[in-house]
């Protein structure tokens, strides 16, 4: 039940409703087994205690349900539930049982591909490419200076009459690749943000 005090009214008075039927009930009885001659004392006193029983009984189950709900009420506001820290193993284990079901939704080759990409040793291996190789900075300058470089490689060239490899741009790219490393680590080292 809820806490809501219309309720806990509605329920006080469909008691009081119900403890005038029972009455109205009670008098019935009396009124029938008092008009029967071949009913003995007893037996005119053991429904009405057994009715009494009853609504006394249910009383108290209101009373009792009203009272705990205002304890419940009070305890929820009085002792905030704490939470622990998230260790490593919860978290690999929550990982693990979001990513089973998660995977038992797609279709079989979507599943297989991500069974394969999601697996340690490749997480593991993209994650330390991406943190070293990989990097963004590092691999936009070796884009912006293989770019740059082959162009003024490829109009020198063709200015003097000299023939190219066909390595120039991997060399250039390489050569940028390493300026956009040394940015980073540079800029790592004077500001101390990573990101």
């Amino acid at each position: 039940m809820t806490n809501d005090p219309e309720q806990l009214q509605n329920n006080q008075e469909n008691t009081i409703e119900i403890n005038k039927s029972a009455a109205k009930q009670l008098e019935k009885i009396r009124s029938k087994i008092e008009s029967s001659p071949e009913i003995s004392p007893k037996d005119i006193e053991a429904p009405i205690e057994s009715k009494k029983a009853r609504i006394e009984a249910f009383k108290t189950a209101i009373s009792i349900e009203a009272s705990g709900n205002e304890k419940n009420k009070q305890k929820r506001h009085t002792a905030p539930y704490k939470r622990s820290p998230i260790n490593k193993k919860q978290r690999n284990e929550s990982y693990s049982r979001t990513m089973k079901r998660v995977q038992s939704e797609l279709p079989i080759n979507s599943r297989i591909f991500s069974k394969i990409i999601h697996n340690n040793v490749v997480e593991k291996t993209s994650d330390i490419l991406s943190n070293t190789v990989a990097r963004p900075n590092a691999i936009l300058s070796g884009a912006v200076t293989a770019f740059v470089l082959t162009i003024l490689t490829y109009a020198i060239s063709k200015n003097i009459g000299y023939l190219l490899s066909g390595s120039e741009m991997i060399l250039a790219f390489i050569i940028g690749w390493i300026i956009g490393n040394i940015y980073d680590y540079l800029r790592v080292l004077f500001t101390g943000n990573k990101s």
